[in-house]
């Protein structure tokens, strides 16, 4: 029988390895990340590993629940710091922006997984569904759909917006993050864009 020392002893040391995963994927990529890359980062033996997860596909997908886990977290405690719709949807969209400037280890891990790593009936990530369990998207089209039915937002697709908002968050990422453009410049400019294109009114975000 586990005790509770015992049980917490374990989740550290999984944690542990999980984030020298994390470590390795943003060091040298998906493809090199092999056990004993990431045993050396973590100071342990590739046994240990084995012990805490089943194989190297197990540990990548517990690593990618885990980005997936910390991202929502910060984001829809920011979030949800507001009560209306359109305070809420600029937390989100500034929190998302800032999340990948300060997490710049975490956002390429996680792409490394989403662009490399395969389930195994050889499905590549990136061609899973995902709006049942994306708990950011799932926020977001929840706020969306309330600002609509308050008619604070005028949205003809909740769905379409949400994936607008989301490609323009993720953007950010891909063209070089704060060294391109300032977090606080570029949540502005998507901010204003999307109260444009959704007739918001009453609402100052300069």
């Amino acid at each position: 029988m586990k005790t509770n020392k015992s049980t917490f002893i374990q989740e550290a040391r999984k944690h542990q390895i999980i984030d020298a995963t994390i470590r390795t994927l943003s060091d040298i990529g998906y493809v090199k990340s092999s056990l004993a890359q990431i045993a050396k980062r973590a100071s342990i033996s590739t046994a240990l590993i084995s012990y805490h997860f089943a194989d190297r596909q197990d540990l990548i997908e517990q690593s990618l629940q885990a980005l997936i886990d910390q991202s929502a977290t910060y984001i829809l405690t920011k979030t949800y710091a507001a009560d209306e719709p359109a305070s809420q949807l600029a937390n989100f969209i500034e929190a998302s922006i800032a999340y990948q400037a300060t997490h710049p280890e975490e956002n390429i891990a996680l792409l490394e997984i989403i662009f490399n790593a395969r389930t195994a009936d050889e499905i590549p990530f990136y061609k899973l569904p995902d709006d049942g369990e994306d708990p950011l998207l799932k926020a977001l089209s929840n706020i969306l759909s309330k600002g609509k039915e308050q008619g604070k937002f005028t949205i003809t697709s909740v769905h379409v917006m949400a994936k607008i908002i989301q490609g323009a968050i993720g953007e950010y990422m891909l063209i070089g993050g704060p060294p391109s453009i300032e977090v606080e410049q570029y949540s502005a400019e998507v901010i204003n864009i999307i109260w444009t294109a959704m007739k918001v009114e009453g609402i100052n975000n300069a």
